[in-house]
């Protein structure tokens, strides 16, 4: 069953957290629908192991087949490895998704699905309708992907942050959000270290975001921040030593 993020005036955003096969060994992974009046979207939504759940969970609140959006953070298998079946199962649905990735994301479908479907996101972002709403497409480049995006939901004020904010939970644990960072969520330091590309870029990131109003900030893994721990978090991000950061000569040498 899908955790309920916000619901308003026919304005709904819906996470699905425990759709993944965690004991085959995959990563714990986030998808989200979001509905405004009778239109739909859905953020990242996953690979085949998560289609089948996400498809029949989807249906109790919303048709598929009216979906207009599919918005990819990045092109990573966790998050369109499934584009496929659901180039099928949506036929009037566009993929947005950067402009970097556009000409690879038909690699994950049979020859000619994706023609006229994909909307490359330009580097400064865009602005995507959404019924009667919009989702606001951020620069999240290097974060940690080359052509990364995140998206922003100016009526809930959630911030859909791809793999930025993420910590390692159970799918039930995800939908509990984390109001401190003290301590530490698990997981969410070392993979920060390893994957942001810089703290060049987080702090880029921290000054983007000051100047929007944000109720909660939720990544593709893990659980929601909300309260305390957002401002706790873009501070942390915005001083945290990461990737290249810590690369050193040690760090390229031929094995043994």
């Amino acid at each position: 069953m899908p955790h309920e993020l916000f619901r308003h005036k026919g304005h709904a955003c819906l996470m699905f957290s425990d759709l993944s096969d965690e004991g085959g060994g995959a990563v714990q992974a986030n998808q989200f629908l979001i509905v405004n009046d009778d239109t739909g979207a859905i953020i990242d939504p996953g690979g085949n192991l998560a289609y089948s759940e996400l498809y029949l969970g989807m249906t109790r609140h919303f048709p598929p087949n009216r979906l207009s959006a599919i918005l990819a953070s990045h092109a990573d298998p966790d998050i369109i490895a499934s584009l496929d079946r659901w180039m099928t199962a949506t036929p009037d649905a566009k993929l947005y998704v950067s402009t970097l990735w556009e000409r690879f994301v038909p690699h994950f479908c049979k020859p000619g699905k994706t023609t006229g479907r994909v909307v490359g996101i330009p580097d400064q972002g865009m602005r995507i309708p959404i019924g009667n709403s919009e989702l606001i497409a951020l620069p999240a480049h290097f974060m940690h992907a080359e052509g990364n995006f995140q998206f922003y939901d100016p009526l809930s004020r959630i911030l859909f942050s791809g793999d930025l904010g993420v910590s390692f939970t159970t799918g039930k644990q995800a939908q509990q959000a984390i109001t401190s960072l003290m301590p530490m969520p698990a997981g969410m330091e070392a993979f920060h270290r390893r994957y942001m590309v810089s703290n060049k870029v987080l702090r880029f990131w921290a000054r983007m975001v000051r100047q929007l109003p944000i109720d909660m900030i939720v990544p593709q893994h893990g659980a929601p921040l909300q309260g305390a721990a957002i401002q706790q978090f873009i501070e942390w991000v915005e001083g945290l030593s990461c990737g290249v950061d810590l690369m050193t000569d040690a760090s390229y040498a031929i094995p043994r």
